[in-house]
């Protein structure tokens, strides 16, 4: 018997193996990613060189859309359970390159659920997104809300949550998606709002602030996001469910960046308009998510932004 993780290479994806890892486990843990270069390669094959470390891990370099390879992997290894955080990411990306999404986020999807379904896969875990909200403004949004994504990036996590819902009332095949709130912390991609910010601190990058700063979102440490995804692991699945992965406690771009500048050296910040892809403000609620797991406590915002800085500054070469 074997775990499954996609998208290994990814932010999330390396932070929940690192996190099984800490915690012993015992079973082997067979990880995949495709390593494209929508993000520096090097940051991604640094995180696989951590995973490789692992004594029960093994990394297979396989693209969601290699069927073949993906029914081999599955006749070898017989898993229990699947996590797929393997995905085309990037909003503003999406809207020039929707052929991208298409292909891994849609089909690829689709190949990983039906063989999930087909070898009985007992847990099946998937990356959703606050994208898939859209502009809806009934915060905090909960789960059962009616969903309008704005931007493409969206639409296929939308359609991602559609056919788990088809899959289930059709086959009975049960799953959790997970909809994550702008998640941030250590191995962070480097196309999000805090890597972007102190990469250009460190590494002499320019940086612009969308809708001059007003933007507010509801920020995500992957430490609380890996505990969480340990508990919900050890739930019993009896649906198809949804959780929305959040804080419950948006903040506002200028108030990090007020925070980062009375730790960090200051820079000139370049502040422009509104993007078109972009929503004004995300906040989930998380109360369904609590009721389940039990935990009620997460990690402050400022303690986790300075542990943010911290590892940056040490791997800041990484990002130039």
């Amino acid at each position: 018997m074997a775990i499954l993780i996609t998208g290994a290479a990814g932010f999330i994806g390396y932070s929940f193996c690192e996190k099984l890892a800490k915690i012993n486990l015992k079973t082997k843990v067979i990880c995949i990613d495709n390593i494209n270069n929508y993000y520096s390669i090097k940051i991604k094959k640094a995180r696989l060189k951590k995973i490789k470390n692992f004594s029960n891990f093994k990394f297979f370099k396989i693209d969601l859309n290699n069927i073949i390879k993906l029914k081999k992997l599955f006749s070898k290894y017989k898993f229990t359970e699947v996590y797929n955080f393997a995905a085309q990411a990037g909003v503003r990306y999406s809207e020039t390159n929707p052929s991208a999404y298409t292909k891994s986020n849609i089909e690829g999807f689709i190949n990983l659920i039906t063989l999930s379904k087909e070898n009985n896969i007992k847990k099946f875990f998937y990356a959703s997104s606050s994208s898939v909200y859209g502009d809806n403004k009934n915060y905090p949004l909960k789960e059962n809300e009616i969903l309008f994504p704005k931007n493409f990036y969206g639409m296929t996590k939308k359609l991602n949550e559609d056919f788990a819902k088809m899959y289930y009332e059709n086959y009975k095949f049960k799953s959790v998606g997970l909809r994550f709130f702008t998640v941030f912390g250590e191995w962070g991609r480097p196309d999000m709002f805090m890597i972007k910010y102190l990469n250009a601190v460190y590494n002499s990058k320019k940086f612009y602030l969308n809708n001059y700063g007003k933007h507010v979102r509801d920020f995500t440490y992957i430490e609380d996001v890996t505990d969480i995804l340990l508990k919900l692991r050890n739930k019993k699945i009896v649906k198809n469910d949804i959780y929305n992965i959040c804080s419950n406690n948006p903040v506002g771009l200028i108030k990090i960046i007020n925070y980062f500048q009375r730790i960090s050296p200051k820079i000139k910040v370049k502040k422009r308009g509104f993007q078109k892809s972009d929503v004004y403000k995300t906040h989930g609620c998380n109360k369904k998510l609590v009721t389940i797991t039990k935990r009620k406590k997460f990690t402050n915002v400022f303690l986790a932004l300075k542990k943010t800085h911290d590892w940056f500054f040490k791997y800041r070469n990484l990002y130039r």
